[in-house]
């Protein structure tokens, strides 16, 4: 059951189709291989080791786990879950390309339809954490892997399409009462993007395509060529 007050909540199509154009051509792929090689360094190997990805949207990232894992030995169940049934529907798709790997549900982060200490890993990129349902269903011991924006993630789009330059945010790693923190890396690199398509997608798959106004996204739609950074922070949260 979802908890939600929208008939169509999360992302929408819209979003869901830029988001898959963008990632599918890569320029998040050192987030993806950061995050697999960190998961498949510690989930175990002897045995099928369960993963959730909460919030998976259109399903990139665990599409990546799984090609990763391919070649070292792991044997994973997977799960991707999102409130957005179009991000579903899309996981779903990209998926029946290959034989059936993974298991696609809408649901809430809030409610997840998992048994309770079940899971050898959970993963959070750039999505909302509730941290009493994700200890919940983790095993204890058993490893959270969030995924967050930096203070300079997108800085050169966001000081186009805002009218005012917002100073950098200090981030620090969150302690949840139901976890410890073990450790936090950067992912930070610069990103070219050459043609507005690829430039239109990136704004349409955030939320500053609704938080700038009319004047910024016409800022943004009249540009060829952007180069722009990405940071993020990749946290590792142990289960009490």
């Amino acid at each position: 059951m979802q908890k939600k007050r929208s008939a169509d909540p999360g992302d929408s199509k819209m979003m869901v189709a830029a988001r898959q154009r963008f990632l599918n051509a890569g320029h998040y792929q050192p987030i993806a291989d950061a995050l697999s090689r960190t998961v498949l360094a510690e989930l175990p190997t002897n045995t099928t080791a369960s993963c959730l990805d909460a919030g998976c949207g259109e399903g990139y990232y665990l599409r990546q786990l799984r090609t990763a894992a391919g070649g070292d030995g792991h044997s994973l169940a997977l799960m991707g879950l999102d409130i957005s049934k179009w991000a579903v529907l899309s996981a779903a798709k990209q998926a029946a390309t290959i034989s059936p790997w993974a298991n696609w549900v809408v649901g809430s982060n809030a409610n997840l339809p998992v048994l309770s200490n079940t899971l050898n890993g959970l993963l959070c990129i750039f999505g909302f954490p509730v941290y009493s349902e994700f200890a919940r269903v983790l095993k204890p011991g058993s490893i959270l892997y969030q995924v967050d924006t930096g203070p300079d993630h997108l800085r050169e789009l966001r000081d186009i399409i805002y009218p005012r330059i917002r100073p950098a945010r200090t981030v620090e790693p969150q302690q949840p009462a139901e976890f410890t923190h073990r450790s936090s890396i950067s992912i930070h690199y610069r990103l070219t993007l050459t043609d507005t398509a690829a430039i239109a997608d990136l704004l349409a798959m955030t939320p500053h395509l609704y938080r700038t106004t009319a004047e910024g996204r016409a800022k943004a739609s009249a540009l060829t060529t952007l180069e722009v950074t990405v940071d993020a922070i990749l946290s590792r949260f142990e289960r009490h």
